[in-house]
């Protein structure tokens, strides 16, 4: 990595670090909740229920507590480790990604929360990323056992996001608009941070308080797709009639507002301001890239390579920015996560290029299942790891970026984040 001793010229990793810092910070609920709140007039003689999931959801519901001049009540569940003390809203921590009894029983406790509203209420829900974990409610029928199958299968299968979530509301007793139709007839005002490609919120949290478009047969083709393993009882719910999501037109969310108070895109945004700040040029590529993260990483390398050798299509120095989420086929036994497998890939691909540093990360702060955000490779990392006897295609195809960057110490630890606007990469070329 380069050095400086001049705090106004950071190395390119502290650099790194501050732009992955920007992006979090851009998406805290403290900042962007506020503006979105409706105000005392509008909601007249009714009360205000808050609901939510998340991970962001607990910090959101603070965020409401702190501005909210009027009284109210609500329930919300959220990551463990990712609470934030309420003394309105009571917070309910459960398991992610894989589902555990604490979120069923929040899920069901939510549902009978929002029963015998009026049409004079208003329920605010608030939703971010991991919601679809941390509700877990199933179909009649199946059982908080069949909805964990379900997802630790997923998960190895390598579906997108939308995908999984697809398959996710069809199986719910609580996603796809079935919340907001336990709300009915009281008004119900959606406020989400997005941590899904394209930002559409039935993809976020699996969509509880938003009409779903999909249909049954599009869960059974995905299952058909990958060749998905589920037990017989939830092959057989998709192939029934209650598993039917919310349409679009259902006369019961009429009244519903959504309103999207933190995005990739933003996030991305604050991070270029940080870089051109440095006196780098920014280019955000996207914030949707999805994709095996092995295959993503290989094809930022060649665009960085490209702009590093030729000057092509930017100029460096500069930095190339990205987000979106993608996906992990599991091969191995290692520990690792999207993020650092798209990494490791990349740096592989890299070599070593003496000009190319880059960091990606999980915004929420946990990359898989592991209490990492990421990691950083510069132009010595396959040096270091060389003498350290790591062997970075084994790592690779184990599937263990967790290890490989970790026994380098390049690994990237925030701890809970309060927040998720999904992955993060920026590729500093100099």
């Amino acid at each position: 990595m380069t050095t400086s001793t001049n705090p106004s010229h950071p190395t390119a990793r502290d650099l790194l670090r501050r732009m992955f810092d920007a992006a979090i910070a851009s998406a805290q609920p403290a900042l962007c909740v506020p503006p979105y709140l409706p105000t005392p007039e509008s909601l007249g003689k009714g009360r205000l229920i808050v609901i939510g999931a998340g991970k962001a959801s607990a910090a959101m519901a603070r965020a409401v507590e702190d501005h909210w001049p009027g009284p109210l009540s609500g329930l919300v569940v959220t990551r463990y480790g990712y609470g934030v003390p309420c003394a309105r809203i009571e917070i309910v921590e459960a398991a992610h990604p894989v589902p555990d009894a604490a979120g069923l029983a929040a899920a069901q406790r939510m549902l009978q929360f929002v029963q015998g509203l009026t049409e004079d209420d208003m329920v605010l829900c608030l939703i971010s990323g991991g919601g679809s974990s941390l509700l877990p409610l199933p179909l009649e029928g199946l059982t908080l056992e069949h909805k964990q199958a379900v997802n630790r299968a997923l998960l190895k299968s390598g579906a997108t996001i939308s995908e999984m979530n697809c398959v996710r509301r069809h199986l719910s007793a609580i996603k796809g608009g079935r919340l907001a139709v336990a709300c009915h007839p009281a008004r119900v005002v959606t406020l989400l941070i997005s941590d899904v490609p394209g930002d559409d919120p039935i993809n976020i949290a699996s969509g509880p308080t938003v009409a779903d478009p999909t249909h049954a047969h599009d869960a059974r083709a995905i299952v058909k797709r990958y060749a998905i393993d589920l037990p017989a009882e939830v092959r057989a719910a998709l192939e029934s009639d209650r598993c039917e999501s919310v349409k679009p037109g259902d006369p019961r969310l009429a009244r519903n507002s959504v309103h999207m108070v933190a995005a990739p895109q933003m996030a991305l945004e604050a991070a270029a301001q940080v870089a051109r700040d440095a006196g780098y040029g920014a280019y955000i590529l996207g914030d949707a890239l999805e994709g095996e993260a092995r295959d993503v990483g290989k094809v930022l390398a060649g665009i960085a390579l490209q702009v590093a050798q030729r000057g092509q299509p930017v100029q460096a120095p500069c930095v190339l920015l990205s987000g979106g989420e993608t996906t992990v086929t599991l091969r191995g036994m290692g520990s690792g996560g999207r993020n650092v497998e798209c990494l490791l890939s990349m740096g592989i691909a890299l070599g070593c290029h003496p000009r190319i540093h880059a960091l990606a990360g999980d915004t929420d702060g946990v990359d898989g299942v592991a209490e990492i955000a990421g990691a950083c490779i510069g132009p010595d990392t396959l040096e270091r790891a060389h003498a350290l006897g790591l062997k970075p295609h084994d790592c690779l195809n184990d599937n263990d970026g967790h290890g490989f960057f970790g026994k380098l110490g390049d690994s990237v630890v925030t701890g809970p984040t309060l927040t998720n606007v999904n992955d993060f990469r920026a590729i500093l070329i100099e």
